[in-house]
């Protein structure tokens, strides 16, 4: 059977991305009222090992694949850039034959998309991104989780994104097509998505608008969607505050979506700047459910992955 890579959204089909969503949260149902430490029934992963690697700083992340595995019934090695850095040294290639040799699957947070992409042509094991510089696809399962839990239905819904059409953004794109939402994309000129996601999600007949301000995106949005406006590894953070500034989530640009709009950020965030507080912090946020997610839909992929 060929080596199941969780890199990309836009890479599977819907009905494995519907299979994971549904498995997440019925072992969620099922540990409620559990222990955090307690092994899931059955154990499904007992005896795999997974390698987790880091070129970039991690909490959620690394806590949600370690809490994860350890739940699943697995344990879970932890490889920082100080001890490893891929494609310095050793080959990209070489360092995943050899990983492969030691462990079940390797999830990496790098911060060349590339990389990733190499490892896993050369791995003998799967593959999962957990974050690059073109995209973060555990984070949309987590998101889409957390919507479908707080009763939206997906399919037809219209998601809002406001802000740097970066990596987060660019997932959220490659998901419109595969569960049927559209995603309403509000940002500035130079901060807008790149257009080979757009081009790809419209092929694959994805609902994906681009407007040049945050007003005109969630206008009617069932949610609405910020990141951070200073991401890991930028180094123009005094330009970007201030082009991105009228993009801020206030309770104002929510008043513009459904009512009762559900508000997400993947975190970390910087209240003042991409949100207020009295949006992130109010009654319909969802971040902190969003961060729990994590550690559900990942332990999904982690099953997908090795079909178990």
């Amino acid at each position: 059977m060929a080596i199941r890579h969780f890199l990309d959204i836009w890479q599977m089909e819907a009905g494995e991305l519907r299979a994971m969503l549904d498995e997440a949260h019925a072992m969620k149902a099922a540990r409620r009222g559990w222990p955090k430490g307690r092994v899931d029934e059955g154990a499904p992963l007992d005896g795999h090992i997974l390698a987790m690697i880091f070129e970039k700083s991690s909490t959620r992340t690394r806590t949600s694949f370690d809490v994860g595995i350890r739940q699943l019934g697995g344990s879970s090695i932890v490889l920082n850039s100080g001890d490893m850095q891929l494609g310095r040294g050793e080959s990209i290639g070489d360092t995943a034959r050899v990983l492969s040799r030691y462990v079940d699957m390797v999830m990496i947070r790098a911060n060349d998309h590339g990389d990733v992409e190499d490892f896993a042509d050369a791995a003998g094991v799967p593959v999962i991104n957990g974050l690059t510089d073109r995209s973060h696809p555990c984070q949309i399962m987590a998101d889409l989780m957390t919507l479908e839990e707080n009763g939206l239905d997906l399919k037809g819904a219209r998601l809002a994104w406001v802000g740097d059409g970066n990596n987060v953004c660019s997932s959220f794109i490659h998901a419109a097509p595969k569960f049927g939402f559209t995603l309403a994309v509000g940002t500035p000129d130079r901060y807008a998505p790149d257009d080979d996601d757009i081009d790809l999600a419209r092929e694959l007949q994805g609902k994906v608008e681009l407007y040049s301000t945050a007003e005109d995106a969630v206008a009617g949005a069932d949610v609405v969607i910020a990141d951070t406006f200073v991401s890991m590894g930028d180094i123009d953070a005094d330009e970007r505050l201030e082009e991105l500034e009228p993009f801020a989530v206030t309770e104002e640009l929510m008043d513009l979506a459904q009512p009762g709009a559900k508000f997400l950020h993947c975190l970390p965030a910087h209240r003042g700047e991409e949100v207020d507080s009295e949006v992130i912090d109010g009654p319909n946020s969802l971040v902190f459910d969003e961060a729990e997610n994590r550690l559900h839909a990942q332990k999904a992929i982690m099953r997908w992955c090795l079909d178990k």
